[in-house]
């Protein structure tokens, strides 16, 4: 691997690659998209040198956020670091939602707790502070919601001009949080691919870089972090199965990758790796018909996209290829429940272990009993449900 990046910090960063063809890019340039196919690109780190000058050791003498794994991400100079203290959540145990599914470990990696309250600040984390790097002044992105408070929070802190465009009814919450941290807030009457157009429609003429889901090569380094937390926190082993709830699916692609350089690294066996379950609502379930058709992307935007689950909203998610190719290779599935489920699973994680889940992570849970009947899940597993975020920003949806 040639080495594109000269290194004055502990970045391993090495250069871009495409996820479909293989074509390399200079990770010192700004890059979206593979400019053959259109592939998402993917950072490459030089773990040869990783595995000399670094061990698993030294993070526990580390900050407890992302940036304690700042070798495997992809900013050079540590002063581009724009940081609020994301990452390193905790994994709490649901030992009473277990017992009422008859599992003997249930475990639940919580991001409500992160900043801005979702599993998002992670990758927009990493996203703005190699825009700020790259030298990048004005950044436009689609969101559901999560997403677009996190950019318009990481810019904010950055002095990056946020343009956020988010269907008009997406969370009250999301719309105000926007507005408070500054960022230019476009509401648009549809779904969030809708917003993508807007996007796309928009860059050349006002100069955005576009940070939507998987069109820019950071914010997956971000959510990559996730993989990379929950290996230590296991005492670098992994769960039996992480049940994952998919729009955009970027944090199932980010955990994969993590397993990949941590395999690389020597630090995973692997026969470690767990089952990835996708987890989506009926009414927007485009990964799931895909899977159960047997394809290898998704071809055209579910009909009729309609959930409670706003960041499950995603009818066309952009790196669908991504995402089932995760699936498959670690022998998951991909399932769906009701928004009647997601409500009930809401109340049911609170009422049982005090946990204000946003809908998305009710989902996971609505999942299980499925899971458990189909056999897919043993009563033995250790099971990581991952809560993609705080209840708080969905207090509309709460009786």
């Amino acid at each position: 691997m040639h080495n594109t990046v000269k290194h004055n910090s502990e970045s391993l960063i090495v250069n871009l690659t495409c996820s479909r063809c293989g074509k390399s890019y200079d990770a010192d340039r700004k890059q979206t998209v593979c400019t053959s196919c259109q592939g998402t690109l993917f950072a490459r780190y030089d773990l040869e040198r990783a595995k000399s000058i670094v061990s698993k050791e030294d993070f526990l003498r580390r900050e407890t956020t992302m940036w304690r794994y700042r070798e495997f991400l992809p900013v050079i100079r540590t002063s581009n670091i724009v940081s609020l203290g994301e990452g390193f959540t905790p994994i709490v145990a649901a030992p009473k939602l277990a017992n009422q599914i008859g599992l003997e470990s249930l475990l639940v990696k919580d991001d409500g707790l992160i900043p801005t309250g979702s599993f998002k600040a992670r990758g927009q984390s990493a996203a703005i502070s190699r825009a700020k790097e790259l030298g990048i002044k004005s950044v436009a992105l689609a969101s559901a919601g999560n997403a677009g408070v996190a950019a318009a929070a990481y810019s904010a802190r950055a002095s990056i001009d946020c343009n956020v465009f988010m269907p008009k009814d997406a969370p009250i919450s999301a719309k105000k949080q926007c507005a408070q941290f500054g960022a230019k807030l476009h509401l648009i009457d549809g779904l969030i691919n809708d917003c993508a157009s807007k996007v796309v429609e928009g860059k050349d003429e006002f100069g955005w870089f576009e940070l939507s889901t998987l069109k820019e090569p950071y914010r997956v380094e971000g959510k990559k972090m996730m993989g990379y937390e929950i290996a230590e926190q296991f005492g670098w082993t992994l769960p039996d199965a992480i049940i994952y709830p998919t729009g955009g699916g970027t944090g199932l692609v980010g955990m994969w990758k993590a397993f990949d350089e941590l395999e690389a690294l020597g630090w995973l066996s692997k026969n470690e790796r767990p089952m990835m379950i996708s987890v989506q609502a009926s009414g927007c379930a485009p990964v799931v018909k895909a899977f159960q058709e047997h394809k290898n992307s998704i071809e055209r935007p579910f009909e009729n996209a309609s959930t409670i689950a706003s960041g499950l909203r995603v009818p066309f998610p952009f790196a669908s290829d991504q995402i089932l190719k995760v699936i498959l290779e670690s022998k998951g599935v991909a399932i769906s429940v009701s928004d009647q489920e997601i409500i009930e699973a809401m109340r049911n994680f609170a009422r049982s272990e005090g946990m204000l889940v946003c809908p998305e992570a009710a989902a996971t849970l609505a999942a299980l009993p499925k899971l458990s009947e189909q056999k897919t899940i043993d009563r033995k597993d250790t099971i990581l449900l991952y809560n993609t975020g705080s209840g708080l920003n969905y207090l509309e949806l709460i009786a």
